[in-house]
């Protein structure tokens, strides 16, 4: 395919954008070559500057749930946008969708709208050492939550050790209060606890990893986590940025029926606009400004584009009983042939599937936490990843993100998907 345009408009943009892009992901660092620059998009394609059409396997990294440019979600922006974009008062719109979410959602009375993910983890931790009166958190290894400071943290040299800095700029005074601990392995976090004992907060967690590529909870690992934060009093925060209102009307607390204390979303509850939001039971909430001494704020938080957008998108999820079987079913039919074509090639692999959510690993072990992720052939990635973007195919330029189904995909583009990697498995 032919680039000439994206490779232009790139040299342009790293003139006046650090590294040429807003999020660095973008840049294909993980990958090498040239970012792809989108033009349009609708259904399940991107097309680009050059005009090539890509078959989307990112979908923003997972709000077009529907599909890009989805009619009822694009005419609740037009119209909303008509009567004003911005006020920084209240508007009822912001109700409407707090009252479908808070419908939707298990074991939540009140949410908090915000203006993307990372806020909202951070105002949910925020919330947790506010509630509890402790100041120590637990994150997971290659899970991420954004690029708040306290999430920002690497390992330390132990189990009782405090993690690191690893991004200049984090302060080692906000390092000491979060702890990592590996994800799927219920005794590191109870090895975690028992070292600092009535100093945590909360435990943070996507509840299905999508950020070292995707990986599910193993062996009853979210019931256990469950049971032990109730034990030790600390709020167990789900990080739904990518899960909620993916992976059931419920998220991830409905498929796998586990009440978190404070549940985090973004991405599908924005229609593709910049959005987050936190919630909880009203205990907690009503800990928050302006009810309680826990202050958060946002002039743009509950922006009348944004509400309409996510609201035109939950009222089509909810409305629709069938739409997650019917993502599922895409899901796994790529998976199965995806597997027989690259067994087929004898190409080493392992792929991790949740709902609409799948990765493929070029290792034979199990995918299960940030360590065997990172064991993959990445060499053999990125020859993946170029040979099915010269085919029309589009997925995440890293080895560490998971994949993004929406339901706009047809059987014909999940077989092309498929041929795609048929042609690229016998170059690996």
């Amino acid at each position: 395919m032919n680039y000439t345009r994206s490779s232009a408009l790139f040299a342009q943009a790293e003139k006046v954008i650090p590294g040429g892009v807003n999020s660095p992901v973008r840049a294909f660092k993980g990958v090498g070559g040239t970012p792809i620059f989108v033009k349009e998009a609708k259904g399940a394609y991107l097309y680009d500057e050059d005009g090539n059409r890509l078959i989307d396997y990112i979908n923003s990294w997972g709000p077009m749930i529907l599909g890009h440019a989805y009619k009822p979600v694009v005419d609740a922006v037009v119209e909303k946008a008509k009567k004003g974009t911005s006020f920084g008062m209240p508007t009822e719109i912001e109700t409407q969708i707090a009252e479908l979410a808070v419908s939707m959602v298990p074991n939540i009375d009140k949410i908090r709208f915000v203006n993307s993910g990372t806020e909202a983890c951070m105002s949910a931790v925020r919330l947790a050492r506010g509630f509890t009166k402790k100041d120590k958190i637990i994150k997971f290894a290659g899970c991420y939550h954004g690029h708040s400071d306290s999430f920002l943290i690497q390992a330390g040299s132990g189990a009782s050790t405090f993690g690191t800095p690893n991004s200049p700029g984090v302060t080692q005074g906000t390092a000491k209060d979060t702890l990592l601990a590996v994800y799927n392995d219920i005794e590191n976090v109870n090895q975690l606890i028992d070292a600092n004992k009535n100093e945590i907060a909360c435990v943070i967690i996507e509840p299905v990893a999508g950020n070292m590529g995707c990986v599910p909870p193993q062996n009853d690992f979210l019931a256990k986590l469950r049971l032990l934060c109730t034990e030790h009093n600390i709020l167990l925060i789900f990080d739904e940025v990518m899960t909620g209102f993916r992976l059931a009307k419920g998220g991830a607390q409905e498929l796998y029926n586990i009440n978190a204390d404070i549940v985090c979303f973004g991405k599908v509850i924005g229609g593709g606009l910049p959005v987050g939001a936190f919630a909880a039971r009203n205990e907690i909430m009503n800990e928050l400004a302006p009810l309680g001494p826990v202050y958060q704020a946002g002039t743009l938080s509950g922006n009348p584009l944004a509400m309409a957008a996510g609201l035109a998108m939950i009222t089509e999820l909810n409305n629709d009983a069938e739409v997650f079987n019917r993502l599922a079913e895409k899901t796994e039919y790529l998976h199965k042939g995806i597997t027989n074509v690259l067994n087929e090639n004898k190409v080493v692999h392992t792929i991790n599937r949740v709902g609409s959510m799948i990765s493929v690993h070029f290792d034979a072990a199990p995918v299960v936490d940030f360590k065997t992720a990172a064991k993959g052939n990445n060499e053999t990635f990125k020859k993946f990843f170029h040979g099915l973007l010269n085919q029309g195919v589009y997925i995440a330029p890293s080895a560490f993100e998971t994949w993004f189904i929406t339901d706009a995909l047809s059987f014909d583009d999940l077989d092309f998907t498929i041929d795609a990697v048929r042609k690229v498995s016998k170059t690996l």
